[in-house]
């Protein structure tokens, strides 16, 4: 901006602060942004989202059933493979599979399902199923939180046909402010990665006629599958 352009953008601020009676050097004024900035305030949160842990799982599915997508549930960790082989079959796909370098999925044991196959990093055309794992779930829409980067590349959540995300139950949350948290808490405050990609169901729109299309800008099918903590 030029010296100029600053000039009558200050006079304007200054007006405007003027006519609100605060200066911008008043006693606490900073004070008073820093410690709202640093208590982060939540904001008002629906009913629905304020329920018990059984009830925000149930709520979860059920929204992400409601537009198609499918929800499958593996009691711990050592389940994931064998969940993942069970929907692969039962809707007639292949068992190969392209994931990004999670060091979460890369440490499940693979090794029980030996007909399932992994291909690591991005996403390429010829790839049908992806499956990457969220960084949260949220409840109050069924909606899952991805975060971008190396360990789950962006391309693999929208170029195969069948999307696969993994969703640890500890990181379901009812509201979006607490799914915002959990991205703070994994990559630190302040931090934010290039993307952070909202997924509520599969790819689909009506834009053209009236008329539903699924798969028009990104997965036909999405399968989520909600991992429980072992005892």
């Amino acid at each position: 901006m030029s010296d100029a352009g600053t000039g009558r953008r200050a006079t304007v601020l200054n007006a405007i602060r003027g006519r609100l009676g605060r200066g911008a050097a008043m006693p606490g004024r900073m004070e008073a942004v820093a410690e709202r900035l640093a208590r982060q305030p939540p904001h008002l949160v629906p009913e629905r989202a304020r329920q018990d842990r059984v009830r925000l799982k149930a709520l979860f599915a059920d929204q992400l059933r409601a537009v198609s997508a499918t929800v499958v549930e593996a009691a711990g960790p050592a389940e994931v493979p064998a969940a993942i082989a069970a929907y692969l079959r039962s809707a007639n796909l292949p068992l190969t599979v392209r994931a990004g370098g999670d060091p979460w999925l890369e440490a499940l044991d693979w090794r029980s399902e030996p007909a399932l196959t992994l291909a690591s990093g991005r996403a390429q055309p010829a790839d049908e199923v992806g499956l990457t794992k969220a960084v949260a779930g949220v409840a109050e829409t069924g909606t899952l939180v991805m975060a971008s980067g190396t360990d789950n590349p962006v391309t693999v959540n929208f170029l195969p046909e069948t999307s696969i995300i993994v969703l640890r139950e500890s990181d379901l949350v009812g509201p979006y402010e607490q799914a915002f948290d959990k991205v703070r808490a994994k990559l630190g405050r302040g931090t934010m990665p290039r993307t952070l990609n909202l997924i509520s169901g599969p790819s689909r729109t009506a834009d053209v006629g009236g008329r539903l299309v699924t798969g028009a800008h990104g997965p036909r099918r999405l399968c989520v599958v909600v991992v429980g903590e072992p005892p």
